[in-house]
């Protein structure tokens, strides 16, 4: 047995030649065969037996990814093989494909070039299918085809070759589409799936035997070869004549873009600073000579280590002892110690350079997102999350003693994952844990109790509302508690387009800067003239600084922005985040002297009108939803239209293909939490097979706005009764 230090120092010595380096991710719906198809190119490697491959799962490290045979977070491995005779790199991440931990995909997605796009034939292209495809298009990530478990359309199916080689070729052609539609026609021409690239392989992961034109070629094997020897069930020769390692490495290494080439076309789409300058030309050659220029896309904690950052190294060579500033924060730090990933064993090394994924030990206050550089470069643009969390739970230690481990290991779960987030409820004491959906939180819960082993206690699940308005009011005046100053604000709904410019990442929220965040609001539907004077963005929202001439402004803005933010967070309905909402601060009377007008004077007297205006502006709750595929036998579909249709769901279309009918619907979150599994499952005799997908906030219906209004003031430990605009002005 190779050792895996041995093993480490040959990999870091093939990085030194870019173009044998290669960052994929395989991605695709829950259940396709993402990790099996990992275990496949782990044996190419060596790093696990052929015989167990399929099998172990191996990139399932966690107790609870291999209990539910699930992938839940993103791994990260360096893999070295022989192709044609030269030694090739490829730095892969297994992601996840259930849609709680879509997260896990989108930062992923910084880190690579090109992706494995993974489909299961008989299910075809599913909801988190278009999903993982979106994203990868989003960070201009190439993608190849690989067709999984084609054996079930031969043995379940019983669809003849002529029927198969049809199926192949609509699914291909779906691919296509949906690259027109998230990349574009240029990009989707250029990337464009067709058997005779050699960019599609069908097959089967667990079976491991994959055929493409190259395979064809080279083995002189046909689709008729391929459906004599699986209906005989001789899978060995199947393997000599078709083998998998060999047919995905053809693809990865032919098809997918080495680093420097990659990031020619990519880092313009995620780095905004001047691609003409020294550092945005190392970054577009990725050079590994110049200074150090990281993208962080995950933190892991290590109970040695500490925390460990794990990112993409766009220009430079990550070693020990570089000193580096990390966006966001003052000074520099230096790094103590870089490694990278072999399975699940971080291994210690001297250097990674450009083009490859590091692991660094050492920094401290580093998120995802972070940008790592020696010269304090324009960070790269944010990542952003399609799905914000949805589903809260109230929790605390059942010990008291317990508290504070509490609240440091939700700190490190936050920041490994994003899209989870906790917070201290200032009324009642309790933390409140949001996710994706209910399994999200159900595994952040087991891990507190079996990794941190800490016993707790948790509520049942809570939906995540949000505030907006519907109509508009002008010069609703706040006074500071001193009455020296004194802002008159308008509030009103702000334009949809814009919403939806925030919501997909093409405005980024914070402070806005420079000429181009001020077209990219015109562009998205914006007045010029508010746009111009956009001071801030949050949770899909704008504060418009609409004053002129008024002495003393520029210097309470900051304070101003603060309020406007805490506003935000915290609306007057049921005291949810507020989102698309425009507030205009239009006129203002500011104390001279600085000692009256600091935080405690300022941010009430904006902060306040905001409350009132949005009263005023009829503030309503805004509900999630999410679209539900549900796939049962013809014979079930009255009883469930009839129970989805009960939970105030909207079927969106039926479609029957045999036995089989596929039901497409919208269901609010809140009707989803409250036993709907179990009662699928019921209602269906245990036959029904469902997915689900974010659909975004709506209006909740006005005839439950009160009730549902009074159930979160009460739980929240405040006033059943909702204020009103008086309650915010005196």
């Amino acid at each position: 047995m190779v050792r895996k230090e041995y093993v480490a120092e040959e990999v870091v010595k093939i990085m030194q030649d870019i173009t044998r380096v290669r960052n994929v991710a395989i991605i695709a719906h829950v259940h396709h065969g993402k990790t099996t198809l990992t275990d496949a190119l782990l044996a190419k490697a060596g790093i696990i037996s052929k015989t167990v491959a399929g099998e172990i799962l191996y990139t399932n490290y966690d107790e609870i990814e291999k209990e539910r045979r699930l992938t839940i977070k993103s791994a990260n491995i360096s893999l070295a093989f022989d192709y044609g005779g030269k030694d090739y790199i490829i730095n892969l991440i297994d992601t996840p494909g259930h849609v709680d931990f879509s997260g896990h995909v989108t930062r992923s997605m910084r880190a690579v070039d090109g992706v494995i796009l993974v489909i299961d034939p008989v299910e075809g292209i599913m909801p988190q299918t278009e999903t993982v495809l979106r994203q990868a298009f989003k960070e201009k990530a190439k993608p190849v085809l690989f067709v999984n478990k084609v054996d079930r359309l031969l043995t379940e199916l019983k669809l003849t070759p002529e029927q198969t080689y049809e199926r192949f070729l609509s699914l291909i052609n779906d691919v296509n589409k949906l690259m027109v539609r998230y990349g574009g026609e240029e990009l989707a021409e250029k990337w464009k799936i067709n058997v005779a690239s050699g960019n599609v392989a069908f097959g089967s992961a667990y079976e491991r035997w994959a055929i493409s034109s190259r395979i064809m070629e080279k083995y002189k094997v046909t689709f008729k070869d391929i459906f004599k020897l699986t209906a005989e069930g001789n899978m060995e020769k199947l393997r000599e004549m078709a083998p998998i390692d060999e047919a995905i490495l053809n693809m990865v290494v032919e098809h997918l873009p080495n680093p420097r080439e990659a990031q020619s076309y990519r880092l313009p789409n995620i780095w905004h600073g001047d691609l003409n300058s020294e550092e945005g030309q190392a970054m577009l050659n990725a050079d590994p000579t110049k200074s150090l220029n990281i993208a962080i896309f995950s933190i892991t904690y290590d109970q040695h280590a500490g925390e460990v950052a794990i990112g993409r190294v766009f220009s430079g060579t990550a070693r020990k002892g570089v000193e580096v500033y990390v966006s966001g924060l003052s000074g520099k730090q230096k790094i103590q110690q870089v490694a990278l990933y072999m399975g699940p064993d971080r291994v210690p090394v001297e250097a990674i350079p450009a083009g490859n994924i590091v692991a660094i030990i050492g920094l401290k206050d580093v998120s995802v997102g972070d940008t790592l550089s020696e010269t304090g470069i324009t960070p790269f643009e944010e990542i952003r999350h399609y799905s914000p969390p949805v589903v809260a739970k109230a929790i605390e230690a059942k010990e008291t003693k317990d508290t504070v481990r509490l609240i440091e290991a939700l700190r490190e779960l936050s920041k490994e994952d994003p899209t989870f987030k906790a917070e201290i409820n200032q009324e009642t004491g309790e933390h409140i844990i949001r996710g994706l959906g209910e399994l999200h939180l159900e595994i952040i819960e087991t891990k507190l109790r079996d990794e941190y082993k800490i016993p707790i206690i948790t509520s049942d699940p809570i939906v995540v509302y949000r505030e907006t308005v519907e109509g508009k009011v002008e010069n609703i005046e706040g006074k500071a508690p001193n009455r020296h100053s004194k802002f008159y604000v308008n509030v009103e709904p702000l334009e949809k387009g814009v919403v939806e410019a925030i919501e997909q990442g093409v405005i980024n929220e914070g402070r806005p800067k420079g000429k181009d965040a001020v077209e990219k609001l015109v562009n998205a539907g914006l007045p010029r003239e508010q746009a111009k004077n956009c001071v801030d963005i949050k949770n899909s929202s704008i504060l418009v600084d609409a004053t002129h001439g008024v002495q003393y402004m520029n210097e309470v803005m900051e304070l101003l922005i603060d309020g406007f933010e805490e506003a935000m967070d915290d609306g007057p309905l049921a005291r949810e985040k507020c989102t698309g909402i425009k507030v205009l601060i239009t006129d203002a009377t500011i104390h001279e002297d600085p000692v009256h007008r600091g935080p405690a004077q300022i941010i009430p007297a904006i902060r306040r009108p905001i409350n009132a205006g949005m009263l005023l502006a009829h503030d309503v709750l805004l509900e999630p939803k999410q679209i539900f595929t549900i796939s049962i036998p013809s014979e079930y579909l009255n009883d469930v239209i009839n129970m989805l249709q009960g939970r105030r769901g909207h079927i969106e279309s039926i479609d029957q293909e045999g036995e089989e009918v596929t039901i497409k619907a919208k269901m609010p979150v809140a009707e989803v939490i409250k036993g709907f599994s179990n009662e699928l499952r019921s209602i269906t005799s245990g036959r029904a097979i469902w997915y689900m997908e974010y659909a975004g906030y709506e209006k909740l219906p006005a005839e439950l706005q009160e009730k549902v209004v009074r159930e979160i003031r009460k739980r929240k430990g405040i006033p059943e009764e909702p204020p009103k605009p008086e309650d915010f002005l005196d």
